[in-house]
């Protein structure tokens, strides 16, 4: 049996994953008559056949706790002039009343909000959840989806913006 390995350093831990590069997108659900939506760049298309998408989202926060209860979510993956949204989705403690005001939507089957001007959208219905550290992986098929705008991804690399060049 091989000797055990000291601790990871979390915050070099932190430093080092923040050069992994990663697209932006939002998660919306619904929380009652409310919007619950949050910036992600953990979400992973798992499989073509059946389409399967995967997201990863603290299992603390509102809209890991709004996707639980639901039971379904909307992924929309940010184009790269949407930035700014994902900022301001991105901020810990926003206020959960009016999430979306002013962020033009259309709505899935079930109700959840697809950010228009986006690339695309998926939504999801989940069948599994996984416990992951501190977080929950939302697992399920794709139920509806469509090409939104052309264009550039938002992409996030050193913890900050980034454009494609």
């Amino acid at each position: 049996m091989p000797a055990p390995l000291p601790p990871v350093d979390v915050e070099e831990y932190r430093r080092l994953s923040d050069l992994v590069t990663a697209g932006l997108a939002v998660v919306t659900t619904r929380s009652g008559r409310h919007d619950v939506a949050a910036t992600v760049d953990s979400y992973l298309d798992v499989s073509y056949d059946p389409p399967t998408m995967l997201v990863a989202l603290y299992a603390g926060s509102r809209i890991g706790e709004a996707v639980e209860d639901a039971g379904h979510f909307c992924l929309s993956v940010l184009s790269g002039d949407q930035h700014a949204l994902a900022d301001r989705l991105g901020t810990p403690g926003a206020p959960i009343l009016g999430m979306l005001e002013g962020v033009d939507v259309e709505r899935t089957a079930d109700g959840d909000a697809a950010i228009r001007g986006a690339l695309a959208h998926f939504a999801v219905r989940v069948e599994h959840r996984y416990v992951a550290a501190t977080h929950l992986l939302h697992v399920g098929p794709v139920v509806e989806m469509a090409q939104g705008a052309g264009g550039d991804p938002a992409i996030r690399f050193a913890a900050q913006a980034r454009e494609l060049r």
